[in-house]
């Protein structure tokens, strides 16, 4: 097996919108920032250590002159809307969601608090922004572009980097939101056969392996989801353990043990989502900008 490889520009794969227009007020209250999270403080430890890390740039130190309430789905999508409109009746001046469904579930929950989205697949066809040079509403920040033309890019990678692989496994879950469809097409273009195979919990994910290596899979595809990133550690292992490689949708899953990733680092997506907040957050002398 090769050695471990990132492919990554920083933010590519990453559509920044336009700041949407400042609506808090100057209050003497301490500024309060809601962060919905899709998986558990274990996960994403190193994400919002890279999110506060940017707030103490621009001068905004938790415990002193901001206050952070968080808010943990631990994979289960069915807690958002609970979690966002928990976050809501707090009173937080600004409401970071995490992904997709976390930003969905802030929508619902208020019209009127900001909301900084990050992560997230495709903010247009889903109907969080009217387009992302003009966002419209209370809502602005990040998407993560899981276009076509990058399904294909990890499998061109997958296939330079391993001349002589036939068969690919991609990896999904329920959270999946991906257009998997297209891998198969992608696939075909480089006389590649694509097969899926589903996990829905941790105990599914041995099991996934052992049905790769009886369907003599070659190497393996991972996209970035709430469930996968989870449980990364548990993926990137049994891979090794089976000699699987594989490029993943995330760089969090070659420092697990991957072999390779190509996507946006979803650290510089949260450093990038703090100067956001740190715009629309209130201070004494009122908004930052207009």
């Amino acid at each position: 097996m090769t050695s471990r490889r990132e492919f990554t520009g920083g933010l590519a794969g990453a559509a920044v919108l336009l700041p949407l227009t400042a609506r808090a007020e100057a209050t003497p209250k301490t500024p309060r920032i809601g962060l919905l999270m899709t998986t558990t403080p274990a996960a994403a430890s190193h994400i919002v250590a890279a999110f506060l890390d940017a707030l103490r740039e621009q001068g905004r130190i938790e415990g002193q002159s901001i206050a952070v309430e968080y808010r943990w789905a631990e994979g289960h999508a069915e807690r958002f809307d609970e979690l966002a409109s928990d976050l809501v009746r707090h009173k937080v001046d600004v409401l970071v969601a995490s992904s997709q469904g976390p930003a969905l579930a802030a929508q619902r929950a208020t019209k009127t608090i900001p909301i900084i989205m990050v992560n997230v697949t495709d903010p247009v066809e889903v109907g969080l922004v009217r387009s992302l040079a003009r966002p419209g509403g209370n809502i602005t920040g990040l998407s993560q572009q899981l276009t076509a033309e990058i399904r294909a890019k990890q499998l061109q990678l997958l296939r330079e980097a391993l001349p002589k692989v036939s068969r690919v496994a991609v990896l999904r879950s329920p959270s999946t939101t991906v257009g998997l469809r297209e891998y198969e097409t992608a696939g075909r273009a480089l006389d590649l056969q694509v097969q899926f195979v589903e996990v829905r919990s941790h105990e599914d994910l041995g099991p996934a392996f052992a049905t790769m290596g009886r369907d003599r899979v070659d190497a393996l595809v991972v996209p970035g989801d709430t469930f996968l990133f989870t449980e990364r550690q548990r993926v990137a292992d049994l891979a090794r353990e089976r000699r699987l490689p594989g490029i993943y949708a995330l760089r969090e899953f070659t420092e697990a043990g991957g072999l390779m990733s190509y996507s946006a680092r979803l650290t510089e997506q949260f450093r990038r989502a703090a100067i956001y907040v740190d715009k629309v957050l209130p201070t004494s002398a009122g908004p930052s900008f207009a």
